[in-house]
């Protein structure tokens, strides 16, 4: 919103500066930050209120966990509110791929919040059936995958791009829109999978979003493209503004999050997160570097499918429990110990997607 002041600029004067996209994620993440400051506590207070109970706590969970019995949940929508205002506020909005990663965010946090507010409602851990969740999901991520398509430059439309390899390109043709609906649907499960412990998925999703935006940054620029030997796709710049607002809203949120947490993000938070990164990714042509960057996510949710499958097959447990965050906690790790850990390693995976960019 705030870019059309550029039209009452003359080149040199102070609404030049909204030209940048540089400074409007500067602004869009103070205006982020700041919204959280300012609306966390009155938030808390009336999910506090409203839900009475709070989250409900599995009987079959870490018996430490029982302890944040009356903890309200939803928080996820302070990350959302920070998230919406800061983008609209600061970016383009011409912009299709902006409107596409909103469109996203916005509808894997109404099925997070109907979950949450099923969960919280009766009192119990179920909420909405999960099948009915996933058929949402695939929906939503499907009107996405078609949607980045059609921005995307004629020679990159049903393209997987590799990373490393610079000139290589897969033609998926039709099947590129399911394979979308993969990577958009499973980060947002993987997110919300690896949400269980106090800070546990916030700075790692913090993490994620920030390198995502600068590649969304490089990849929407022509001279760093040219230079990087990465394929150019027009317009994804501006993703950087809604990143910056990701880190500024998750920061906020994570103030009142930390241990012991004053509020949980719920799926609320957790899926609108997972699918924004996942929307990220398919707009830049980096869904395979998501899988590097979000590596994390990605163990949190091959421990939730090892065991399943293997306890199926052999009525044994590979894991003391899943997700994995879980199993060191049965080990014996305290929660900060675990959360700070996890921290460590989704910085260096962000690292190595980001070496990416070069290594070619």
């Amino acid at each position: 919103m705030l870019y059309w002041l550029t039209a009452l600029s003359d080149g040199g004067d102070f609404f030049n500066l909204f030209r940048y996209i540089t400074f409007r994620a500067g602004g869009a993440f103070m205006t982020a930050l700041l919204f959280g400051f300012i609306f966390g506590p009155p938030l808390i207070n009336v999910l506090r209120r409203r839900q009475g109970k709070g989250q409900p706590i599995r009987d079959d969970g870490p018996e430490g966990h029982f302890e944040k019995a009356g903890t309200p949940t939803m928080g996820g929508l302070l990350i959302v509110g920070a998230l919406l205002t800061s983008t609209l506020l600061w970016a383009r909005l011409d912009n299709p791929f902006v409107w596409l990663v909103l469109f996203v965010t916005i509808a894997f946090a109404a099925i997070g919040f109907a979950d949450d507010y099923a969960k919280v409602s009766k009192q119990n851990t179920a909420g909405v059936p999960g099948r009915i969740r996933l058929l949402l999901g695939f929906v939503i991520s499907a009107i996405a995958g078609y949607w980045a398509t059609v921005y995307h430059p004629e020679g990159l439309q049903y393209q997987l791009a590799l990373p490393v390899f610079k000139d290589t390109l897969i033609n998926l043709s039709y099947l590129f829109i399911p394979f979308a609906v993969i990577v958009i649907v499973g980060a947002a499960n993987a997110v919300n999978l690896t949400d269980g412990l106090d800070g546990l998925a916030i700075m790692p999703v913090m993490i994620a979003g920030g390198t995502l935006g600068v590649i969304a940054y490089a990849v929407g620029r022509v001279d760093f493209t040219e230079y990087l030997d990465v394929h150019y796709v027009p317009g994804t710049g501006e993703i950087l503004i809604f990143s910056a607002g990701l880190i500024g809203g998750g920061l906020g949120f994570l103030w009142y999050n930390a241990p012991p947490a004053a509020v949980f993000m719920g799926d609320t938070g957790s899926l609108a997160l997972g699918g924004a990164l996942g929307a990220i990714a398919v707009a830049t042509k980096h869904e395979i570097v998501l899988a590097i960057v979000g590596g994390l996510f990605v163990v949190e949710a091959l421990s939730v499918i090892i065991q399943v499958l293997y306890f199926k097959r052999t009525g044994k447990r590979v894991f003391l429990m899943a997700p994995i965050h879980h199993h060191y906690e049965k080990k014996g790790w305290a929660e900060p110990q675990i959360v700070i850990r996890f921290w460590i390693i989704s910085l260096i995976l962000a690292m190595i997607g980001l070496a990416t960019l070069k290594v070619r």
